[in-house]
């Protein structure tokens, strides 16, 4: 079957889904109230959040906003790294009715440590910073749902890739939300400067403490070996976090997402989510448990309404390292798992890592204290193409003086296999656990015995969160690939046979209904959205199965 990525279509003014929304939060204002006035405390702490923190109601015992500079102007010879029309797949956003800025970030902030469980304690007061971020918005205030997902970008090819975006940015416009994307490591700040030192030249996260200082340490903790230097500090990235999300709640004039309402006015934002992949879900189980709590006490209030975390946890890439000198918890540290986050959490895992971060799983949790959900994906790879295909184009790379990522490896191609129907349904998911209080499907593991996962005839594995690829098979998935660099995270598929085809689908008729069936429960089940599910059985019909299959490219 091919995997399915639908284009996103130029929506109307009000989408039907966009409807119920916009009932709910005019129901529920007092409840859902997202802005936070420019220098001031935000509103009531969110689901969870228990009574507001009296240094709260005090606006001297609440950070600063950060300063903004922007947009940047794009000229024929300088535009933003990663920026939408220069990536390998350029997209012209205008024909979805969108638009991109870039913008200058600066601000103050602390590092932390993180030496037990419970909220971080500040290691290193007020350290300057300046960063870039990329938004994606609806043109017209009228297409904007009030949904922000909200990405630090990920660095671990030691440049951004803006993984969100490449998985669920047609989702995104399709239902009229924005995308942030924050440069958070100096790794990728020296990438940026590289690239365009005129445009990026302002950036930095130095280390706030000098070199002869016996706290700045030699050894270095980082997931990435060699990513990081002791004239840097990676532990910046938490406030920044946290105050580029209070800009975005706030009336400050230098935020787009306000459409022009005037100061005081109610904000068109309505839903912040972070959105976190791989070395960015592991900043985000240490923002989950160490900062955020922090945030409540500071703003009154979370910051971020949930929270989709991919392919991090347990042993693989789970919490990150508060700050460069500080190791990252033990597997087996409770600060490892997430519970009473007091917001949703979506957790996703790979069958490339699900094993290795097998110590992440966990139970349902249903309380308005302890929302959270564990869903492992058979067939599904850590690295995908669509990660390459919707960031950088390659001559950038080479221009940030960093290593174009292959896109295949010694068992072929990255696997095409496509996860944005699973995250494409955890953003819708989690947005109406948010606002309507609907809990999603429940969680689910992929079947292991005696340390192993279990395998079906096809060679794919049994349990875990199902879809017709792994249902209504044309290939066998595979999590894992020879090679180097990040193969052995890219996983790949070997395609069947036509006679294997033909004894599994005795007409194409039969094939197409096998995956309707399987499509429309899933759908039922909202572990697939509606659209996603059209266009997989839109691609079922348009292949070649029982003969050989007919592969469609991704489309752009």
């Amino acid at each position: 079957m091919p995997p399915a990525h639908p284009s996103p279509a130029r929506r109307p003014a009000l989408a039907p889904g966009r409807a119920l929304r916009g009932a709910t939060a005019l129901a529920c204002a007092a409840l859902l109230a997202a802005s936070v006035p420019a220098q001031a405390a935000p509103g009531a702490a969110g689901a969870g959040g228990g009574a507001q923190d009296p240094a709260a109601a005090n606006p001297a015992a609440v950070p600063a906003l950060p300063e903004v500079t922007g947009p940047l102007p794009v000229t024929a010879t300088s535009h933003p790294f990663g920026g939408a029309l220069h990536q390998r797949i350029p997209q012209d956003l205008r024909r979805s009715g969108y638009v991109e800025e870039e913008f200058l970030v600066s601000g103050r902030a602390n590092v932390y440590d993180w030496p037990q469980p419970g909220p971080a304690v500040v290691r290193t007061e007020d350290a300057p910073y300046t960063t870039r971020i990329l938004v994606r918005r609806p043109a017209d205030r009228a297409d904007f749902s009030g949904n922000v997902v909200v990405e630090v970008l990920n660095p671990s090819n030691l440049f951004d890739l803006n993984i969100g975006w490449a998985l669920s940015g047609p989702q995104m416009m399709r239902d009229g939300d924005v995308w942030v994307g924050i440069t958070g490591k100096p790794v990728a700040i020296e990438a940026l400067k590289t690239f365009d030192p005129e445009r990026y030249g302002s950036l930095s996260f130095a280390n706030p403490l000098p070199l002869d200082d016996p706290r700045n340490c030699t050894d270095l903790q980082t997931l990435i070996r060699g990513d990081s230097k002791r004239t840097t500090e990676n532990g910046l990235v938490w406030d920044v976090n946290s105050q580029v999300a209070a800009w975005l709640r706030s009336d400050a004039p230098s935020n787009p997402l306000r459409y022009g309402t005037p100061a005081g006015g109610r904000s068109p934002v309505e839903k912040l989510y972070a959105f976190g992949y791989s070395q960015t879900g592991g900043f985000l189980y240490t923002y989950v448990n160490a900062i955020a709590p922090l945030d409540v006490r500071r703003y009154g209030r979370h910051l971020f309404d949930g929270y989709v975390i991919g392919v991090a946890g347990g042993a693989f890439a789970g919490a990150s390292s508060i700050n460069q000198c500080s190791p990252r918890p033990a597997a087996d540290d409770p600060r490892n798992q997430i519970r009473d986050a007091g917001v949703p959490v979506i957790h996703v895992m790979s069958q490339s890592d699900f094993l290795l971060g097998i110590a992440s799983r966990r139970e349902d949790g249903n309380s308005p204290r302890d929302p959270f959900r564990h869903y492992e994906v058979p067939g599904m790879g850590h690295a995908t193409p669509e990660e390459l295909h919707y960031s950088a184009a390659p001559e950038d790379i080479v221009k940030a003086g960093r290593t174009i990522p292959a896109m295949s490896c010694a068992d072929g191609p990255r696997s095409r296999f496509p996860s944005s129907l699973v995250f494409d349904a955890a953003l819708r998911n989690l947005d109406r656990w948010s606002r309507d209080r609907v809990a999603p499907p429940r969680g689910t593991v992929i079947d292991v015995r005696d340390a192993e996962p279990v395998a079906d005839e096809f060679g794919n594995l049994v349990g875990g969160y199902r879809t017709p690829y792994v249902d209504v098979p044309t290939s066998t998935w595979h999590g894992r690939s020879a090679g180097g660099g990040f193969c052995f995270i890219a996983g790949h598929e070997d395609p069947f046979d036509e006679e294997r085809l033909r004894a599994l689908y005795p007409s194409h008729d039969a094939y197409v209904d096998a995956v309707r069936r399987d499509t429309r429960r899933l759908v039922a089940r909202r572990y697939l959205t509606a659209e996603d599910g059209r266009a997989v059985v839109e691609q079922a019909e348009a292949s070649g199965v029982p003969g050989s299959p007919v592969y469609h490219p991704l489309t752009p």
